[in-house]
């Protein structure tokens, strides 16, 4: 019998483009579901990489810091990792990396995580600062995000790849954040210049989205759906 291999996720980026940031799972109930992940804690404060079932949040100061279980998210993805190694890079940028590794998957219509593991050239991330009511959409917030740009540094970058099929539910393509091994930066990866790295991929069979039922905001907002798919790729671009 085939392997059930699961990704969780709570929330979707449709969510996060309209403006709802408010965390409604906390981070002992996330990690029920997985130990590698990633995602924000409420009011977008910062970004999230799970390893090895500790969460740490880059926030917009630079800092690294472990989340405790009961702060809360208002989106994150998670799975038990299981991942397999598929090869070494070497010399490549993000944008040759994202058109390169759906040919060796050889579908672009499945979800699957990614774990790259090395020594960088270049980093660049950002962080977005927390938000407070009343919440701005997720362009806006993108707009003041803090931007880093780190050289010569071993690291993981963590994600997934969310097929166009699924688009508002994720972000179509590839969505991937990075920690540095040294623990002193990280955020959402916005582009890379790879040295050389091990690449790991784990293609789920399943799907859970986990919906914020008990959140009166979500259950009452009225959705824009024309635009939406672009004001996700211009926010988590």
């Amino acid at each position: 019998m085939k392997k059930i291999e699961t990704l969780y996720q709570h929330g979707t980026l449709a969510q996060l483009v309209s403006g709802l940031f408010e965390g409604n799972l906390s981070i002992g109930e996330l990690l029920e579901h997985g130990d590698t992940g990633i995602g924000t804690l409420s009011g977008l404060d910062g970004e999230l990489m799970i390893i090895k079932g500790k969460v740490y949040q880059f926030a917009a100061n630079g800092k690294i810091r472990l989340v405790n279980s009961d702060e809360k998210v208002p989106f994150a993805n998670i799975h038990f990792q299981n991942d397999q190694s598929i090869g070494t890079l070497a010399n490549l940028d993000f944008a040759t990396f994202k058109n390169r590794i759906p040919q060796k998957i050889k579908t672009l219509n499945l979800f699957f995580a990614v774990r790259l593991v090395g020594l960088f050239d270049q980093i660049h991330t950002r962080a977005i600062a927390a938000q407070k009511p009343p919440y701005p959409t997720l362009t806006d917030a993108a707009a003041k995000q803090k931007e880093y740009l780190t050289t010569d540094i071993r690291g993981t970058a963590i994600g997934y790849f969310c097929p166009d099929l699924y688009s508002g539910t994720g972000t179509p393509g590839f969505h991937l954040h990075f920690l540095a091994e040294n623990q002193q930066t990280g955020g959402h990866l916005l582009d890379f210049k790879l040295n050389s790295g091990e690449l790991f991929i784990q293609v789920f069979t399943d799907f859970n989205l986990h919906l914020p039922i008990e959140d009166p905001l979500f259950l009452k907002k009225k959705f824009k759906l024309q635009n939406l798919l672009n004001s996700i790729i211009k926010a988590e671009g």
